[in-house]
């Protein structure tokens, strides 16, 4: 009955993760035009429709609506987290790293990379999670723009944005903070076996910039 009920839940979350990320694509790529490039110096202008900042903006709104719900409304309503029982859990099924292995559903940032995954399925727009203080390999900053923007978040807490190229194609980059918004996002980190081996000096609170969300919009491609 667990099981059953546990696959029935993450099929509807999972729905739900699909249905938002193909907003987000059908927003950016039907609101957003470009006229001229970002080789020789120019910068990229907006024509017609809403600039690539507002739709990053509007794309991030609801990525970290949706992704803060399920931390808050779902994430803390379950009666184990990785292991360990929580007391105020109304809810029989546990939040697991190991969730494909077990009866349990995605951490937040593993169902957030689950929708990054379909929206970027054969898509130049993309988007992930990136980190400091990464646990997953994937979530470290590699490109000169990255490194940059996620210095910039952790020390002002604001949005990075940056028009650049990428393999020889214009983009409008956002980089956004990331920030603990639930208990679960800090006592997940902070008791990580990897986290402790690689930042043991590095203990989340509530509130901390913990990483970024990057939104890369294809300029080419918007019409």
């Amino acid at each position: 009955m667990r099981a059953n009920s546990s696959s029935n839940w993450f099929s509807r979350l999972k729905a739900k993760t699909i249905g938002m990320v193909s907003m987000a694509i059908a927003v950016c790529f039907l609101a957003v035009s470009c006229a001229g490039g970002s080789g020789g110096g120019s910068t990229p202008v907006a024509a017609a429709g809403i600039a690539p900042d507002i739709v990053a903006d509007y794309i991030h709104a609801v990525m970290e609506a949706d992704r803060t719900a399920y931390t808050k409304h779902v994430i803390n309503r379950l009666k184990t987290l990785e292991g360990k029982d929580k007391p105020d859990g109304v809810i029989d099924v546990e939040a697991t790293e190991s969730w494909q292995q077990t009866d349990g559903i995605p951490l937040p940032a593993q169902m957030f990379r689950l929708g990054s995954e379909i929206a970027s399925d054969g898509s130049p727009f993309t988007y992930q999670l990136l980190s400091s203080w990464y646990i997953n390999d994937n979530h470290e900053p590699r490109t000169e723009f990255e490194k940059t923007a996620i210095q910039s978040i952790v020390d002002t807490g604001e949005p990075y944005k940056e028009y650049q190229e990428v393999a020889g194609k214009p983009y409008f980059s956002a980089l956004y903070p990331d920030k603990a918004v639930a208990e679960a996002c800090v006592t997940c980190h902070n008791t990580h076996p990897t986290h402790l081996e690689r930042y043991p000096d590095k203990v989340f609170e509530m509130g901390d910039v913990m990483g970024g969300i990057i939104i890369n919009i294809p300029l080419d491609e918007a019409a």
